[in-house]
């Protein structure tokens, strides 16, 4: 389906839950209709932050609803555009199209090993933040009940009957809120009882004089990088021969000085690839936080929070995005069949052992995590490590698994774990 023609169907007219807007060009997307009787609108749910779990929920929401009332509230004025989202799925979607690559193969690169695996039925997807800011905006901009407010929320009241959000400078009702606004309010550090990490990288798009890369063969995890004490790798997208997107990626409980991340990059480009002359196109950063401490996904009786903030983070890998788009469809289903958002599926306990498993051995001896992820890879499928990952094979696909990887730091993960009564 052509994304236009999904626009349109998008936008046909249907039942309203609530008071929609008429009238409104698109140039005052940002504006707030009219209050009535001097009080704000009350809308049908709001959209606590305007980034990629926001706004797939309100597209999702539009989906399942047409015609329910909505509201986005976001200090920024549109979304990062300098970033990259990357994914796996095996079922074609709406956003297929707007991926700026896609890839049937991948690699995993250790030392002197190479790994190239054929994917099928998954593929692997590149989307740039813009592309898909740019299709979500247009998109909800074509929904008669959708609406954007440029605010800082300060508070979110809980009601029994319906959510107040106080921005600085006003405050909107609805009877359902979505948050997913940064959980840096949230106290992410590590306890007794939970690990904590971060996956901070530095990525630079070059372009080189002489061909460098495989177009066809991205790189997950390149380990010709010195571990230092921590996982460290390069994360290779290729867009052409002579074009592409290289990362430093490291997991650490602290970030590093910030000339590292250029150094490293540019002894891989040099000393690794043979990369003498290039241009740095661009560059992109970010800082992820891995952690098995549980997130609060209900917020109370009426706020169910999304996104980073809602957990949807995955705490091993840091992999979000398409664990937030079927996220988003759930809470749309669950809105439509149930009248509330929270029948939510829950995946299966033994996936959160697994996951602070590797958080403590990643913690406590970061430079094992090379072996652990390339015995991972290739002693598996890699159809078995996406299922793995996805958290959506069963218990004997987990036990063939697990038994390829190196046996002794999680026997003494688990041990450790259960002597301080951390397994449940």
């Amino acid at each position: 389906m052509a994304l236009a023609a999904m626009a349109l169907a998008m936008s046909a007219p249907s039942f309203a839950h609530g008071v929609n807007r008429t009238g409104e060009s698109a140039a005052s997307q940002s504006r707030l209709r009219p209050t009535v009787n001097n009080r704000p609108p009350h809308y049908d749910a709001i959209l606590a932050g305007g980034g990629a779990a926001g706004l797939s929920t309100a597209f999702h929401l539009c989906q399942a609803l047409p015609g329910i009332s909505l509201l986005i509230v976001d200090e920024r004025a549109r979304c990062r555009v300098d970033h990259s989202w990357c994914y796996w799925s095996r079922s074609p979607s709406h956003l297929d199209q707007l991926a700026y690559r896609t890839w049937d193969r991948l690699a995993i690169v250790g030392g002197t090993h190479t790994m190239v695996a054929s994917l099928a039925p998954y593929r692997y997807h590149m989307l740039r933040t813009g592309d898909y800011c740019r299709f979500m905006h247009a998109t909800l901009a074509g929904q008669p009940g959708v609406h954007f407010a440029r605010a800082s929320i300060d508070d979110i009241e809980d009601g029994p009957d319906k959510v107040t959000v106080h921005t600085d400078e006003t405050h909107y009702t609805a009877a359902w809120v979505f948050d997913s606004r940064h959980p840096t309010a949230l106290n992410l550090q590590a306890s007794s009882r939970h690990h904590y990490l971060l996956q901070h990288f530095v990525g630079w798009e070059i372009a080189t004089d002489e061909p460098v890369f495989d177009p066809c063969v991205p790189h997950l995890f390149d380990f010709r990088t010195p571990q230092q004490g921590a996982m460290r790798f390069l994360y290779v997208l290729p867009y052409a021969e002579d074009r592409g997107l290289v990362e430093y990626t490291v997991f650490s409980d602290s970030l590093l000085p910030a000339g590292s991340y250029a150094t490293a990059l540019r002894a891989f480009l040099e000393t690794v690839l043979g990369v003498q002359t290039y241009r740095i196109l661009r560059a992109e950063r970010g800082v992820i936080p891995m952690t098995d401490r549980p997130f609060l996904r209900r917020q109370g009786s009426r706020v169910l929070n999304i996104g980073t903030r809602g957990g949807r983070v995955k705490p091993s890998s840091g992999f979000a995005f398409e664990r937030i788009q079927q996220d988003a469809a759930a809470i749309a289903r669950s809105l439509k069949a149930h009248g509330h958002p929270f029948d939510l599926p829950i995946s299966p306990r033994r996936y959160r052992t697994f996951d602070a498993m590797l958080l403590r051995i990643l913690q406590r001896r970061g430079e094992l995590g090379q072996a652990i992820f390339l015995q991972l890879f290739m002693r598996n499928p890699i159809q078995r490590v996406f299922r793995f990952l996805d958290e959506e094979d069963t218990p004997w696909g987990n036990v063939k698994l697990m038994l390829t990887v190196p046996p002794l730091p999680f026997i003494r993960a688990w041990l450790s774990m259960v002597f301080e009564g951390l397994v449940q």
